[in-house]
């Protein structure tokens, strides 16, 4: 098999781990919501897998195709999150070819970013049209960019929790959310409740940033708690289907405030992501 194939495996297979968690608030299996389904989802993954593994783009040109080929099928934003960091870690297997440190070769990605990259995501940003991303008065994506990707980030990283993850390299998830994840899975054996403990791990830490883009902090404390108690509901379960009550009633009242911790989504979409990479590349045969 092709690397490329391989990472096009990966990327496509981890948003349906996504996809398979019931994550309350956002699009699973379990429900669609926000005026999107889950065939969208799955529809925008298969469309943005070409673009964000073609090993002649930059990293700016993955993102923006991957993108634009998303806007085409689905014509909405589903996924600009997940490939806003989904993209550097397929470019750092790329340009590193059988990385021995996955995160080393991503942290050597985001150092080297480029105005044209920066130029690439704007216009991605401008295509997707996310509800409050890309307006600063140092860098607005309506205008030609002046910085580097990672020093566009860095300006944007005090409101949103993806462009964090380009300046600390992807911290959350190497120093938290794969070890919640792998945890999980030794646990249950479940690819899907893996995913949704990292979802609700992290919304019951961090406030998620689409959230508080749109409703400031009114319900930060509200998530954190209703997810600190599926937690510990998760803890005392034996299998996922203990919880499921729990899950529909926390859903259905997010759902009733259009509350989408879409970042969180998007980040754990990155962590199982991650998980594959890793266990792709200390096999023999890619």
């Amino acid at each position: 098999m092709s690397v490329r194939q391989a990472l096009t495996d990966a990327y496509i297979q981890a948003c349906e781990v996504e996809l398979q968690a019931f994550k309350p608030g956002n699009v699973s299996v379990f429900s669609d919501g926000h005026d999107m389904t889950v065939n969208d989802f799955r529809l925008s993954a298969e469309v943005s897998a070409a673009p964000i593994t073609n090993p002649a783009y930059s990293l700016g040109e993955k993102i923006y195709y991957a993108v634009k080929a998303t806007r085409e099928a689905v014509a909405c934003n589903t996924n600009l999150g997940i490939i806003l960091l989904c993209a550097p870690l397929i470019q750092a297997v790329q340009l590193a070819d059988r990385p021995a440190d996955l995160r080393q070769a991503l942290d050597d990605v985001l150092i080297t970013t480029t105005e044209q990259d920066a130029d690439w995501v704007f216009r991605a940003i401008l295509l997707a049209s996310p509800g409050g991303l890309g307006e600063s008065e140092q860098q607005d994506v309506h205008q030609q960019a002046t910085v580097t990707l990672l020093q566009a980030m860095s300006i944007a990283a005090d409101k949103d929790r993806i462009a964090l993850q380009y300046t600390n390299c992807f911290k959350d998830i190497f120093d938290f959310a794969i070890l919640t994840y792998n945890r999980a899975f030794v646990l249950s054996g479940d690819s899907g409740w893996a995913a949704l403990r990292v979802y609700a791990d992290m919304l019951a830490r961090y406030p998620d940033s689409h959230i508080e883009r749109k409703y400031g902090k009114q319900y930060s404390e509200w998530i954190a708690e209703e997810m600190a108690l599926l937690c510990k509901a998760m803890d005392a379960a034996n299998k996922p289907e203990e919880v499921l009550t729990m899950l529909y009633r926390i859903d259905e009242a997010f759902k009733a405030k259009k509350i989408n911790p879409g970042t969180t989504a998007d980040i754990t979409v990155a962590t199982v992501l991650v998980v594959l990479l890793e266990q792709l590349f200390r096999q023999t045969d890619v």
